[in-house]
Formats: C-alpha cells, sequence, structure tokens
C-alpha cells in the first residue's frame, strides 16, 4: 500500500496512473476539497490530514503504508515536511515529485526571490496595488508585514470555505478577494491584472501555470516578484510519471493480481 500526499492536479494524474498499474493506493490532502480529488483519482481511502509528525507515523504504521510519494506544490509545506520526517524515521521509501522549473525571461522586470520576507519587501517596493498568486499559503507574511502598510493587497485563492475564512481572519476586504481555481491562460491572468489595477504581481516558481502568470504580467510592463523554489532534501526526486512509476516498481515491485 502506497500514500500518496495530495496537492496538484499532477497528484490525482499519479494516483490514478498507479491504481491502474495495480497497485492500492491512498492519499492524503491538507483540504478536503483536496481529499475528494484525490478519491476522484482512484484512492482507495483518503486519510485526515495529520496535525503533527507524531501523528504521521502513527497513521503510516496503522494503514500499513509501505511507500509515500510527495506529490504536493513545489514549495513544499507543512504536509511533505511531516511526511518526510515520518517516512525516515519509519525507514520508507519516499518519493518526491516536482514539476519542471520555469525557464524564467530575463528581463529587469523579472525579481527572483529567495524567501517570502524578501518577496514582501521587495514587492512593497516596486508598487501600492500588490496582486498575490501565490494562494493562502504564507498569506500572513504579507499582511502582517509593516512592508505592507499603505498597500492594497489583492490575493487570488482557492474557493474554499476554510480560505476564505482565514483571508476574512486576516483583516482582508472581500474586494480584494479573488476566489478562483485555475489554471488560467496568460490573456486571463492579463484581464485579471489589468481589472484589479495591479501595480506588481507576485507568484512562485512552481512550473505549470507560472509562466503563464509572467507573460501576462510583462505584456503589461508590470514588475514581478519570482519566488524561487527550495530544493528538497534527499534523494527519489523526479520530474515526469514514468520515473514515479520505475521508482514505484523498484520499491514494492510488481502489484500481485
Amino acid at each position: 500500500m502506497l500514500l500518496v500526499l495530495y496537492g496538484t492536479r499532477e497528484a490525482r494524474e499519479l494516483i490514478s496512473l498507479l491504481s491502474a498499474h495495480g497497485y492500492r493506493v491512498m492519499a492524503t490532502a491538507r483540504t478536503a476539497y483536496g481529499g475528494t480529488l484525490a478519491g476522484m483519482g482512484g484512492a482507495v481511502e483518503v486519510l485526515p490530514a495529520p496535525a503533527d509528525t507524531g501523528e504521521m507515523v502513527s497513521a503510516l504504521k496503522k494503514k500499513g503504508i509501505t511507500l509515500v510519494l510527495d506529490a504536493t506544490h513545489p514549495s513544499p509545506g507543512l504536509l511533505s515536511q511531516m511526511a518526510r520526517e515520518a517516512s525516515n524515521r519509519l525507514k520508507l521509501p519516499f518519493i518526491r515529485y516536482e514539476r519542471k522549473e520555469t525557464s524564467l525571461p530575463v528581463d529587469p522586470q523579472v525579481h527572483v526571490v529567495d524567501s517570502w520576507e524578501e518577496a514582501v519587501e521587495v514587492a512593497a517596493g516596486l508598487g501600492n496595488t500588490v496582486f498575490l498568486t501565490t494562494g493562502s499559503n504564507n498569506l500572513e507574511v504579507f499582511v502582517r508585514s509593516k512592508a505592507m502598510r499603505g498597500k492594497r493587497l489583492v490575493v487570488r485563492v482557492l474557493p474554499e470555505h476554510r480560505i476564505i475564512k482565514k483571508c476574512d481572519e486576516l483583516g482582508l476586504l472581500p474586494r480584494d478577494i479573488v476566489a478562483l481555481q485555475g489554471p488560467f491562460s496568460a490573456r486571463f491572468n492579463r484581464a485579471m491584472f489589468q481589472a484589479y489595477r495591479a501595480e506588481v504581481v507576485v507568484t512562485r516558481e512552481s512550473g505549470g501555470s507560472t509562466d503563464a502568470k509572467i507573460r501576462a504580467a510583462l505584456g503589461l510592463k508590470l514588475p514581478v516578484v519570482v519566488i524561487r523554489r527550495t530544493p528538497p532534501p534527499g534523494n527519489n526526486l523526479v520530474h515526469n510519471y514514468r520515473q514515479v512509476l520505475q521508482l514505484v516498481r523498484h520499491y514494492l515491485g510488481e502489484p500481485d493480481d
């Protein structure tokens, strides 16, 4: 039995692929919506996201998990960290799937940074209306920063109750919350940046739709702050489905009929 950490469209596709090859796949996700999509992908069971590493260890033991596949966002979050630590404790193989990095254009309007805190400082110095396309993770870093005082912060997040509630609790106004699910084309991004009169766009280097956001911003001559992804520790980092399947077969063998 293997566990997939859900967090991207690719996670659902990987669940379907592994299930089609005869492997029994469980999943866990940080949100109820993610859990629903994982189930639609073919997961035989969706586990509640653990509160800490200890709970993750207990869940892996209880469910007889023999391999963990991390297919969360290219910028690994808490779920990814807990699963890696739990796998290390139990000496389970851990595979990390990531999209290939976006080839960033060489342009004076593209500002690459290495942390959320640096992104806040740079963005605050580039404009008064900051459009965040980074989702709800680390949103508080922007909202609570002194550098953002007097700035308008527009955030694009998933249309989930938990996330909208978080935005509300952080003091964001409804007019500044764009609740939509992507991915979006460059044309759609451009129209949205124009509609909200963005003066600077913030995104993460996450592959996928990152290029469309950058092209849209540069097309409007807007500066873009790109948060570089942090390389994950350890080995077994793969970028395509074939490599995932090869590693699963290597560790688990061919599934029983």
